[in-house]
């Protein structure tokens, strides 16, 4: 039996309750890993609502925000440090430490850094990990997307591994439909104004969940709620029932990113209620979404409103079937557990 260390990032507890897509892979890969024989300890904050074995005694900075309000900037620093003090007395337990954080576990995992895998669920493209790759050029790093992995060093990459889900999460829908949806952080990165704005030149109403963004504020008050009304409405943060229920009831999902996405995970949870995707040809999507199949790849707003005259040919079916076969927890959990032996051979 492997024995694998999940050491997750501070900020949310795992699984999250509302956003918070990287604790949620997380939670899910670990249960499929446990599903398929491995020994799979969690290293996640205090407030976690899991039944895996978990380390940790400090809560996460999102409950550290409800009890105290702001907080100081080193905050996220000193949790991060704690947790990776508590990785260095369990290290000898483990057969590989699989990290989900930032930076700092690279120069903790020493010489065990070829035993270890790195997942990175941001962008890789800017210069704070340019400085990481070039310090670490030992650290085997499992890309979320080809799109993502091409801008990995060639010295790290260890292999791509797309993002999957819990099958039984979401339940298909195979009635289309009567309205669009949106669901993302209220960001310039994703773009919920121009989803609004295609769902009004398509003459169809919009519901958008999401939080706000933390790191952009001023962003929802400036280019979204201006646009609000009957026909876009927001309906807040959205757990997973909620987000259920709102993806399961739309015609098409509208993913209008404006970055390089790594993955998008709220693609595949659409696709899992059978629901079709239109999204924007940008980092991953033109591998997660089949164009013409679980929906469309577009370039701009005017190919949007046209691939949504055209959603109805889409077998929503057959979104549900595609997404079982490739993007399920356990799916993902098989992909690591082959990377894991591979890193461990002599």
């Amino acid at each position: 039996m492997i024995r694998v260390a999940q050491v997750a990032p501070n900020i949310f507890p795992i699984p999250p309750e509302h956003h918070g897509g990287t604790e949620r892979v997380i939670h899910d890969l670990s249960t499929a890993l446990r599903s398929l024989g491995a020994e799979v300890t969690l290293f996640a904050p205090s407030d976690s609502a899991t039944d895996l074995p978990r380390i940790g005694t400090h809560p996460s900075l999102a409950a550290l925000e409800r009890r105290y309000g702001s907080v100081a900037p080193g905050v996220p620093a000193a949790l991060d440090a704690l947790q990776l003090e508590a990785l260095r007395r369990h290290l000898d337990a483990f057969d590989i430490v699989h990290c989900h954080g930032e930076f700092a576990h690279a120069a903790l995992l020493g010489e065990r850094r070829r035993r270890s895998l790195t997942t990175i669920h941001w962008r890789v493209d800017e210069l704070d990990r340019a400085l990481f790759f070039e310090g670490f050029p030992d650290l085997p790093v499992a890309a979320i997307s080809a799109a993502q992995g091409a801008g990995i060093p060639a010295a790290n990459r260890a292999g791509t591994v797309h993002h999957g889900i819990d099958r039984d999460r979401y339940a298909a829908s195979l009635a289309p439909g009567s309205y669009l949806a949106f669901v993302g952080r209220m960001t310039d990165q994703k773009r919920p104004d121009t989803a609004i704005r295609v769902a009004r030149a398509a003459g169809l109403p919009i519901r958008l969940g999401g939080t706000i963004d933390v790191g952009n504020p001023g962003y929802f008050d400036r280019a979204v709620r201006p646009l609000l009304a009957k026909d876009a409405v927001y309906l807040g943060p959205v757990d997973d029932a909620a987000k259920g229920a709102l993806l399961s009831g739309a015609a098409a999902l509208l993913f209008p990113i404006d970055w390089p996405e790594p993955f998008g995970l709220v693609m595949i949870e659409a696709m899992a209620c059978g629901t079709p995707v239109i999204a924007w040809n940008r980092g991953s999507v033109p591998e997660i979404v089949e164009d013409g199949l679980t929906g469309f790849v577009v370039s701009s707003e005017e190919e949007a409103v046209a691939a949504l005259a055209r959603v109805g040919e889409i077998d929503r079916a057959g979104v549900r079937r595609r997404f079982e076969e490739r993007f399920t927890a356990e799916r993902m959990a098989r992909d690591y557990l082959a990377l894991y032996w591979c890193l461990l051979e002599p």
